[in-house]
């Protein structure tokens, strides 16, 4: 079987797929792709079938070295991408030979590239997914982000679209100063003050350090709670509330000044309000949103939020027809 070979693994790469969905009662976060537009897209360019692995990587992407000709296409953020040290075009279509070496390079902006290679990374399934979840180390490869030396296998390559197959610009995400989130707002919002709401919807909030596939840790205001005395069960902090669930793309607020967007690896629940959802649409661009970046809150309803995934879907199926009719 064929391997790929990791020359240099980049600062944090890992192999994701659609996500382990379906595994919430016992525990178990989807994992997956952050920026799942993008996650799609590469499998498009390269004649994978939806949900194969591909390699995510964060900020620094690998180098990759080739035993056997394969279609490959980095997609995700935007970044210099060379083959054999010759620059090369993203969100296209590359076609590798055996010792091509594909280095993904630095981030021009954006915060996550994808790698998909036809075929598929062939890493074994893990309660129905290929994804790394590495608080446990299960899933991916050995559980773990790839280090150098790394061998991959490589699935059978079926057929791909042809060399210089591309995405139309205006299918491409955008990269602004200040990334817009829209959110649903509850399941706890109830005890922020109106005042407090507002505070959190009108902040442009700043991207910690802290920010991975956990969550996104924010920074820049303060929310006010309803002061009450708390109920037994639910910790001291007007924070805390008795255990609920944690839905992908919560958002806690642990002491009140510093929201965490949860993600994909996130626990699936704890003791803290959560005052709104991301919705899911919009969780791609938190995934592209970098450390020092801007984050604002738009307020959205239910409605709202389907009609965003019905306009990502329509994209999608754009993105399909482009590679299909090229």
């Amino acid at each position: 079987m064929s391997s790929l070979i990791v020359c240099t693994s980049g600062l944090s790469t890992t192999v994701q797929d659609s996500g382990r969905d379906g595994q919430y009662a016992i525990g178990m976060p989807p994992s997956g792709a952050m920026d799942q537009y993008s996650y799609a897209v590469a499998n498009m360019l390269v004649g994978n079938p939806d949900g194969a692995a591909v390699l995510e990587a964060t900020y620094i992407g690998p180098e990759l070295e080739f035993t056997d000709s394969r279609s490959v296409a980095v997609t995700g953020a935007d970044t210099v991408v060379t083959v054999n040290g010759e620059p090369a075009a993203p969100w296209r279509t590359l076609r590798m030979s055996s010792g091509d070496v594909l280095a993904v390079k630095q981030l021009r902006a954006g915060a996550r590239p994808y790698i998909a290679i036809s075929g598929g990374v062939n890493v074994p399934l893990y309660l129905g997914s290929r994804s790394t979840y590495m608080l446990t180390g299960i899933g991916g490869f050995e559980g773990r982000a790839l280090v150098d030396g790394d061998l991959l296998q490589l699935g059978e390559a079926g057929p791909a679209p042809a060399p210089g197959t591309e995405i139309p610009s205006a299918l491409l995400p955008e990269f602004p100063e200040a990334t817009v989130l829209r959110v649903v707002v509850g399941l706890c919002a109830y005890r922020l003050t109106e005042r407090g709401l507002e505070s959190f919807l009108n902040t442009e909030w700043k991207v910690t350090k802290d920010a991975n596939r956990v969550g996104y840790r924010l920074r820049g205001g303060s929310l006010e709670f309803v002061e009450r005395e708390q109920p037994f069960g639910a910790g001291s902090d007007q924070a805390n509330v008795v255990d609920l669930g944690y839905p992908i793309g919560s958002i806690q607020v642990p002491g009140g000044d510093e929201p965490i967007v949860l993600l994909n690896d996130a626990v699936t629940g704890g003791g803290y309000a959560t005052i709104g959802t991301v919705i899911s649409v919009d969780r791609d661009r938190m995934a592209q949103a970098r450390t020092g970046s801007k984050v604002q809150f738009e307020q959205v309803d239910i409605d709202g939020a389907v009609a965003a995934r019905t306009e990502r879907r329509a994209r999608l199926e754009k993105a399909r027809a482009a590679v299909t009719n090229a």
